[in-house]
């Protein structure tokens, strides 16, 4: 009897445990096709947090001859996949990778990518995992990921089966490849990659692979010519392998590939070391237990399933850039140089899209993921050692030149403000000021600096200008030190100097805080009494002509106008509230942007614009009924769910943020400002290597869709009687409480 109730205790505790196990598989709550589809430019493909690979479905291609060219491989309704390609960027604007595409067909083995695209249909797509049926083969297709290779999965119907791997077919526009089949089962190569956003620069990815079974027939192409067996490397722009099978019913082929920026050997050994046989449900299980790991570093209580999922769907997507770079052995290539370079323990990142992300991905990823943020700022100084610059855009090793301003400086600086310094400061700040400094003459990442010092903001009127005929405009910023947008660059320059100035003044460098602390406030220079707007200005200080503050011009705004440009001095709100004439004028300016559909979601400018009115008090209600009718209606539990360009996961971290009840709106400034959560309560865990509390929580009381109001907060159980919280605090743990109204 002892021995049965002991059984019957032990069978109720691991029922229980699988309960337990099933509750913290936030997996589930997880929809990868969520910005497939309203050029958010996101895939459903396979990948780890933070991975090197990822190995998505390709359906891009309308025909053998246009390659499409657009910045995803995927776009939901789409009605063919042309394969899987290995290297996928999720959220940017321009294309590039899309490498190494895999196809497997049936019947006749056909070289033309028209005869091998299929309509398909039973599609799943879940973190590290994806399936689908190749409806003109009746093939099952599965894919999963480790951090740096892949395994492929195809099951077929008895008869003729191929594999078909296709250097020629991606995303990037530079042609050029090399590809050497070692074996009937082996197969390595290159390819290089660039002319992201016309950029001339290139970076070359070396691949090496294995299949699961020997095939009856195997060779490689070049422009639709097969050359069987040939054992030899083979160098051109339409190329590829391919393999050819006898097969029965449900056979399954499996196909693993490993890459490296740095060789072959490299993606080889980075594929023995994350992978041994050919064990696809391990791989696709570890992929699930690496997601539900640093998913569950942030728990949601209430809610409905769909805010879930676009909570969960958002983290997920903001934790793929920046990513991996390195290698096992620690090789990768160096900032703008590609001298082959070795980690000093750290994990090396790439794929920096910093004029979006330092606005609010960093900072969150400072708070929940504090040991990543502080490889990425190592990541960072490297390529400051390595390169001469801190990076704008950095993308494998390349200099992209994208986009304006300075924005590693903020990153930098928020990161070393939130308190996580183990990083070299002295270096660090260094850095920042050389990107700030360096004659102007020299100065790629600050173009126009010479402007800016002498008038205190850049004349549209200046040499140098971008005119919209310029051909590779990202190209001439980075080279000849063109200005995309005086009035932006300017605004931008400011918040990066504002950073610096709080860095310096820390570091007791008073001397230097004066001066950019000035500098900083160079905005007031492009605003107009008058108007009440900000605006580009001539050499002679007059005011441009016909000013339009809803019309975009390439030479004065960057992907915005004045009124998306207005408001953007997160560093001086008060400052500006003063332009404008003071706190009700502020209000009232700002609410107009919403009421007359001046706000715009989609782009990062004015994404913090619905947190302002909490700096005015009495007005904070009108922060919470914003963001939570922005959360409402631009975004989705659907392939649209997204309102626009994720732009690395920025898109997503303000979602998150705003779901949760608190938002960074300037980096630099550590505290947080208040709205009203989504969810009942929100757990965040705290890494105790970095601060000295293990959760945070924030919870709502009497929270439904009508309560979006905030009657009452309370941080560890004392009324707070203001809008904002610090992270100090925060990190500290404890609880924020809201209680929440229908009314303001």
């Amino acid at each position: 009897m002892l021995y049965f109730l002991k059984f019957l205790t032990l069978f109720f505790v691991l029922i229980l445990n699988g309960v337990n196990a099933f509750s913290q598989d936030l997996t589930r709550f997880v929809n990868p096709l969520i910005g497939t589809s309203n050029n958010a430019n996101t895939n459903p493909g396979a990948v780890l947090p933070w991975g090197m690979i990822s190995i998505s479905p390709f359906n891009v291609l309308d025909s053998a001859e246009n390659l499409g060219y657009v910045p995803t491989p995927y776009i939901h309704g789409k009605k063919f996949i042309s394969g899987f390609t290995h290297v996928n960027l999720s959220g940017t604007g321009c294309p590039v990778l899309g490498t190494f595409c895999l196809t497997p067909t049936a019947g006749t083995l056909s070289l033309k990518q028209s005869d091998n695209m299929s309509a398909y249909s039973r599609q799943v797509a879940e973190p590290g995992y994806y399936s689908v049926v190749l409806d003109k083969f009746n093939i099952e297709a599965e894919l999963s990921t480790t951090l740096r290779t892949s395994i492929s999965k195809y099951t077929f119907r008895k008869g003729k089966a191929n594999i078909l791997l296709n250097l020629g077919a991606g995303l990037s526009k530079k042609e050029g490849a090399v590809i050497h089949r070692i074996s009937g089962t082996e197969v390595a190569g290159f390819k290089t990659i660039g002319d992201f956003c016309g950029l001339t620069a290139v970076q070359t990815i070396y691949f090496y692979a294995q299949l699961s079974k020997s095939p009856v027939e195997s060779g490689v192409w070049d422009n639709h010519r097969q050359y069987p067996d040939y054992n030899r490397e083979m160098a051109g722009s339409n190329i590829g392998a391919y393999f050819t099978f006898d097969v029965e019913d449900n056979d399954s082929i499996f196909v693993k590939l490993g890459i490296s920026y740095v060789s072959i050997e490299n993606a080889r050994a980075n594929l023995e070391a994350e992978q041994t046989g050919y064990n696809f449900q391990k791989v696709r299980t570890s992929a699930r237990d690496a997601w539900n790991k640093e998913l569950s570093k942030i728990k949601v209580k209430g809610g409905s399933d769909d805010d879930k999922v676009k909570f969960y769907t958002a983290l997920y997507h903001m934790l793929l850039h920046p990513n991996i770079f390195n290698d096992v052995n620690g090789e990768y290539p160096a900032y703008r140089t590609n001298n082959i370079l070795k980690t000093n323990g750290k994990d090396r990142y790439t794929v920096f899209s910093l004029w979006d992300t330092y606005r609010n991905v960093h900072p969150l990823l400072s708070l929940v993921y504090p040991k990543q943020q502080s490889d990425m700022v190592n990541s960072l100084l490297s390529m400051y050692n390595e390169g001469g610059w801190l990076p704008r855009w950095e993308l494998a090793s390349m200099e992209t030149g994208v986009m304006v301003g300075d924005p590693s400086l903020p990153v930098i600086a928020d990161t070393y403000l939130r308190g996580i310094r183990d990083f070299d400061i002295e270096l660090a700040y260094e850095a920042m000021k050389h990107n700030a400094t360096a004659p102007a003459e020299k100065n790629i990442m600050r173009p126009g600096l010479e402007f800016w010092a002498k008038y205190g903001y850049i004349p549209v009127d200046a040499p140098r200008l971008l005119s919209d005929s310029t051909r590779h405009f990202y190209e001439e910023m980075l080279r000849n030190r063109v200005v995309w947008g005086s009035v932006s660059t300017s605004l931008e320059y400011c918040i990066a100097d504002w950073n610096l100035a709080q860095m310096a003044k820390l570091l007791g460098k008073e001397e230097d805080y004066t001066y950019f602390q000035n500098r900083s406030g160079f905005y007031t220079n492009n605003f107009d009494i008058q108007t009440g707007f900000i605006r580009p200005r001539l050499k002679n200080g007059e005011w441009v002509d016909s000013f339009n503050p809803t019309k975009e011009e390439l030479n004065s705004f960057t992907e915005g106008n004045s009124w998306h440009y207005t408001f953007m001095v997160p560093h001086d709100i008060p400052g500006i509230m003063d332009l404008l004439g003071g706190e009700n004028q502020f209000v009232k300016k700002l609410d107009q942007c919403f009421t007359e559909g001046h706000f715009n979601i989609t782009n990062e400018p004015d994404i913090a614009y619905p947190y302002l009115f909490n700096y005015v008090r009495n007005e904070e209600w009108r922060t919470q009924k914003q963001v939570r009718k922005i959360v409402e209606e631009n975004f989705k539990n659907t392939p649209e769910g997204l309102p626009g360009n994720d732009d690395c996961g920025t898109m997503s971290a303000w979602l998150l943020y705003s779901m949760m009840g608190f938002y960074p709106t300037c980096p630099g400034d550590v505290n947080y400002q208040i709205t009203s959560p989504v969810f009942d309560e929100v757990e965040i865990s705290l890494n105790p290597q970095y601060y000295l509390g293990d959760k945070f929580i924030v919870r709502a009381k009497n929270n439904n869709p009508e309560n979006i109001y905030i009657k009452d907060i309370k941080i560890n159980n004392k009324r707070a009687d203001r809008f904002w919280i610090s992270h100090d605090e925060m990190t500290k743990g404890g609880i924020m409480e809201m209680e929440l109204r229908n009314n303001p």
